[in-house]
């Protein structure tokens, strides 16, 4: 794992081939309880903080001993559903006799705006949570324990450097207000979004919980694992136009109860990040350090490498009260962003 991270007790922490190293007696901003202080200073300070943390001989652990919290304070979250292989899926299994993508799916990055109040870090486990579903068969709606909890496999970008309302942030920005990335299990109640999302779209289906990983891994680590994304038709417009050398080759893994269960790479993703931060600010909505935006659910178009139970199993299997996923991801230039688990839990009363 390589990237930073904040400790329980207070301060910074930098973990890099396996130790986790305390920078909490560098002061400044390396002695505060999350990022944020340290997210907010701009690529300057991003690169000084890198070279202090690696120069660093403070206290250290071995990585499976640290004792870690939220690495930043989430200030908004936002969702989006941008590859095309998860949208495709899911367009067939819910729409069989139409044309699999809805018609603004090509033309933007769609997305939700999520509760930032309900982000975890890994190794928190999830409750299941209670809500109204309704079966086809069903009459009526009923309330209770979710009966189709699912993950979903996404990778997501912190917000460094923000911006004031009405300020739009261009493709090539991106880098100037992105620190870094971390994994991302944005838990998902089918059973209550297939309810309650027409016509407003996702809410207590997915706010319940997102986990993420525990280190953020900066974005200056992950130059050389960049590549270009797949072509896009048609062709973006031009606000959105751009951001294509922004595609990563970071290969992502399921396990699922100790057994692997997907494998693929976030490389094709059809929205990048560049265009899904130009389209969340398109309208002026401003930026706040902190911000976490997702890449939406990571699918593949080959069997086993789908980034959600409803895709794996055709919507016939979900998540058992007992049961632990463990998302990882690891960059093609040998960069590994760590992983993110939680275990489910049972309904509280």
């Amino acid at each position: 794992m390589t990237g930073f991270g904040a400790l329980a007790g207070g301060g910074l922490a930098w973990c890099e081939g396996g130790d986790v190293v305390d920078l909490s007696g560098l002061g400044d901003v390396f002695g505060r309880p999350t990022l944020n202080d340290l997210l907010a200073g701009g690529r300057t300070a991003w690169q000084e903080a890198i070279a202090a943390a690696r120069a660093h001989d403070g206290p250290r652990v071995a990585e499976g001993d640290a004792r870690l919290r939220l690495p930043f304070d989430v200030a908004d979250y936002v969702d989006f559903y941008s590859s095309l292989e998860h949208a495709t899926n899911l367009g067939r299994m819910f729409r069989p006799d139409q044309e699999p993508l809805l018609p603004n799916w090509r033309w933007l990055p769609v997305g939700y705006h999520g509760r930032a109040g309900s982000v975890v870090v890994s190794g928190t486990d999830v409750v299941r949570p209670r809500g109204q579903r309704k079966a086809p068969d069903e009459d009526a709606p009923t309330f209770g324990p979710s009966r189709r909890l699912d993950f979903e496999l996404e990778l997501g970008f912190v917000v460094g450097v923000p911006t004031e309302l009405g300020e739009p942030v261009p493709v090539d920005a991106f880098a100037d207000h992105v620190f870094g990335l971390v994994l991302v299990n944005d838990w998902s109640a089918r059973d209550i979004q297939a309810w309650e999302y027409v016509p407003l779209g996702p809410n207590l289906g997915k706010s319940f919980q997102t986990s993420v990983s525990a280190w953020v891994t900066p974005l200056a680590l992950l130059e050389d694992a960049r590549v270009e994304a797949p072509q896009q038709e048609p062709p973006a417009l031009p606000h959105l136009a751009g951001g294509r050398d922004w595609a990563l080759d970071v290969a992502l893994d399921v396990e699922l109860k100790g057994e692997p269960v997907s494998r693929r790479n976030a490389s094709t993703l059809y929205w990048t990040f560049p265009q899904q931060l130009a389209h969340a600010t398109s309208n002026g909505a401003p930026l706040r350090t902190g911000d976490l935006m997702a890449s939406g659910t990571i699918s593949g178009a080959e069997p086993g490498s789908e980034g959600s139970m409803i895709e794996l199993f055709r919507g016939e299997r979900f998540l058992e009260d007992g049961d632990e996923v463990v998302l990882r991801g690891r960059a093609g230039n040998g960069v590994d962003l760590g992983e993110v688990r939680g275990r489910v839990l049972p309904a509280h009363a």
